[in-house]
């Protein structure tokens, strides 16, 4: 026998405060032909409702796929921090993911060449960790003010709002810097197949504090277990015609059908004192440190076992910040980091309202007790009538110096200091990274790099060609040879160059 249908409760239609909705099929009207009527309660409330659902975008990481999950301690590391999070082997604790594109607004393609946002928010017991990074150890800038600049500049023209080639690769190819994260972006890394099959970074640099109040200087890597698995350009593009939320489609219905995708988290635990004996810049977010000064330590592992039951409540109005940390994990003086303290928290509390910490997917498992008060959309108790101020004499907010992280030593006049000057190393690592490669990752390399150019004009064409070319001289030529130009008319053209006297302009 074929067992019946279930059957759902009734639900019955009312308003926003409980009241009965009599009729949704007709509206109210004078006669069968005539007008509306104002006074028509739930044409209104419905109307008013349906034109405010929708929230503001997120400037970048637009749009995104979610899920929750168990992270689980495999190996011990108390050595280096406090945090209680990994307190035992063994210990488990509830989490949230949130995987994206960068550029892409909501209704871009799952696949389309990007860097794919890598966002983890862990509900420890001392408070939630959210790690906000990436799916790439590096980025394209190390100070923050350029930021707005790079989001501009590969957004859409304010003219023909339309993406723009010659936007983005002006932008990129002045600053030099950026060559490392752009070779990882072109090369046949730059698209993966599905979020499940791409390795996770925190890239920044952070610091650990053990219970002995030592700093180490750290940084994050989950490794898929699923294993790496990337698209070409034709094979993004066959998906792209078919389905455009390939990379979400895939993460949902693998935890559907429980093929629970897992993440191996690794770190590299640098000696506070080594940050200054380094050859490279620590903290500079367009670096990464070898994994032969700093090799990669076990930690845990993460598993994606549950789907959220509503998008909107659990995966859009989710928000992450750098700046929730824990007892036992702590900042650096990485710029770009430094800057996401601050940045990231405001852009929610403008995206969601000044509580959305209560948003469920956003609160803490732990007791908060914050005495922030009132503002829009709160919705607990807003602590009631506790006084309302600190000092005062009934032991309320009470502060709790036992946290209080080591003093870090800070040298130097307050200056706008040209980072160009205090270090100028831009290529040794993407050509580390470049001659790694295979010829056929190479050649993928170049060709990816001369369709992503398209119709920017020559003398960008020209530039980038230089920098490919101080980074290593076969990158130089490979890049030229795609685009069907040669190094030495690149060479030639730096003479014309419209940027010709900006510092960035090698």
């Amino acid at each position: 026998m074929s067992n019946p249908p279930k059957k759902c409760p009734v639900t019955h239609l009312t308003t926003d405060f409980g009241a009965p909705v009599v009729d949704n099929q007709n509206s109210l009207t004078a006669g069968a032909r005539g007008p509306l009527l104002a006074q028509d309660l739930w044409l209104n409330e419905k109307l008013a409702n349906f034109v405010r659902e929708v929230i503001p975008e997120r400037r970048m990481h637009a749009k995104g796929s979610g899920a929750f999950g168990t992270f689980t301690v495999t190996h011990d590391i108390r050595q280096y921090t406090s945090a209680k999070i990994f307190s035992e082997v063994g210990k488990k604790t509830e989490m949230f993911a949130r995987f994206t594109t960068v550029a892409g607004e909501r209704g871009a393609a799952d696949a389309e060449r990007d860097i794919r946002g890598f966002a983890l928010k862990f509900y420890t017991e001392e408070g939630n960790w959210d790690m906000v990074g990436n799916n790439t150890p590096v980025f394209f800038l190390r100070d923050p003010r350029k930021f707005p600049d790079l989001n501009k500049a590969v957004k859409r023209d304010p003219r023909t709002n339309m993406r723009s080639a010659t936007n983005n690769w002006d932008f990129w190819t002045l600053l030099p810097e950026a060559l490392h994260q752009v070779t990882i972006v072109m090369s046949d890394r730059g698209i993966p197949k599905s979020f499940r099959h791409m390795h996770g970074f925190g890239s920044h640099t952070y610091s650990f504090i053990n219970a002995q109040q030592q700093r180490f200087w750290v940084k994050f890597h989950f490794r898929t277990q699923q294993g790496i698995a990337n698209l070409t350009d034709a094979e993004a593009a066959a998906v792209i015609a078919n389905d455009r939320e390939s990379n979400q489609r895939d993460l949902y219905d693998a935890i559907e059908k429980g093929d629970y995708p897992k993440w191996t988290m690794y770190i590299q635990v640098m000696p506070e004192t080594d940050a200054e004996k380094v050859p490279y810049h620590p903290f500079d977010l367009t670096k990464v440190w070898p994994h032969g000064d700093y090799p990669l330590i076990e930690v845990g592992e993460f598993e994606l076992n549950r789907n959220p039951e509503n998008f909107f409540l659990d995966v859009e109005q989710s928000a992450f910040a750098p700046s929730n940390l824990v007892p036992g994990i702590s900042a650096s003086p990485d710029k770009m980091l430094q800057a996401r303290l601050f940045n990231y928290a405001d852009a929610q509390r403008y995206r969601l309202g000044p509580n959305y910490q209560q948003i469920p997917v956003n609160a803490a498992r732990c007791p908060v007790h914050s005495n922030h008060r009132d503002g829009q959309g709160r919705i607990d108790d807003n602590y009631g009538g506790l006084p309302h101020y600190e000092p005062n004499s009934f032991q309320q907010w009470q502060e709790q110096p036992q946290y209080r992280e080591p003093p870090l030593k800070i040298t130097g006049d307050a200056d706008y200091w040209d980072y160009r000057e205090d270090d100028s190393d831009y290529f040794s690592q993407p050509r580390a990274l470049f001659q790694l490669m295979q010829p056929a990752q190479q050649q993928a390399l170049f060709d990816n790099t001369a369709a992503a150019m398209g119709d920017a004009p020559d003398f960008i064409k020209y530039r980038h060609i230089r920098n490919c070319y101080f980074c290593d001289p076969a990158y130089g030529e490979g890049v030229a040879q795609a685009l069907g130009m040669s190094v030495a008319d690149a060479q030639a053209a730096r003479a014309t160059d419209p940027a010709l006297g900006l510092p960035s302009l090698l």
